[in-house]
């Protein structure tokens, strides 16, 4: 029974994570609400201004597309295809030029070669092998006996690199956005007060990533006070 008390009361360390995601989700999404009914000056959509703001940068041949959903707007660095979701694509409010303007500063990240997003780009098939095998590794050798504990030390390892990944992204987000302001504001395509709420709209957005990290964090930390108890024991 010690492994699953401990576990109970380990868990007590994620009620923050689950905290500052549940905020970071609601305050991302009631600030794209706001400034998605503010339209700009320049009515310029956010397909225009993502191509404007590649061209600033330097980012040649990249292709835009509309893509379903909402939220689901990416850049994708091995087809070279910006991906932007129904309410940014054609529209011309201050949340969908900010969110465009951001996908392309990552398009203008990889046509620069900006260093922590070639590193971000080498981790990812490392951490996609991790996510699939890390928790289905510990959980194997929580209920194996003992011995068996290079299970549980081998997916700890697997899913550091996960939280590895998490933490090389904020730069790369964090970077993508202040490109994007910086050209929206260079190029004209916002004013002054428009690139205020611009600004509003990817500050949330960045939320979710910090949050993201924390949470991945806390979730190791957790794995590894879990596995400290059960080699105690």
């Amino acid at each position: 029974m010690g492994l699953y008390y401990f576990d109970y009361h380990s868990f007590i360390i994620m009620i923050p994570a689950i905290i500052i995601s549940m905020y970071a989700q609601i305050k991302v999404s009631s600030t794209f609400n706001k400034y998605s009914h503010i339209m700009t000056a320049r009515h310029m959509t956010g397909a225009d201004a993502a191509q404007r703001v590649m061209q600033y940068g330097g980012a040649f041949g990249v292709q835009i597309q509309h893509i379903g959903g909402s939220m689901t707007d990416n850049f994708n660095p091995s087809t070279g295809i910006i991906s932007l979701s129904d309410p940014v694509y054609a529209s011309s409010s201050i949340s969908a030029v900010g969110v465009a303007a951001h996908e392309a500063g990552h398009a203008v990240q990889h046509a620069q070669g900006y260093l922590p997003n070639k590193i971000r780009a080498l981790l990812v098939p490392v951490t996609q092998f991790g996510s699939r095998l890390s928790m289905p590794l510990i959980l194997i050798g929580l209920i194996l006996p003992v011995q068996y504990d290079f299970f549980v030390t081998l997916g700890i390892a697997l899913y550091s690199l996960c939280v590895l990944f998490q933490l090389v992204t904020l730069p790369v987000e964090f970077n993508a956005s202040a490109r994007a302001l910086r050209a929206l504001d260079e190029t004209g395509i916002l004013d002054q007060q428009e690139l205020l709420g611009a600004k509003k709209v990817l500050r949330a957005a960045a939320m979710t990533y910090v949050a993201a990290t924390f949470t991945a964090l806390l979730s190791l930390l957790r794995l590894l006070l879990i596995f400290g108890n059960r080699r105690r024991e």
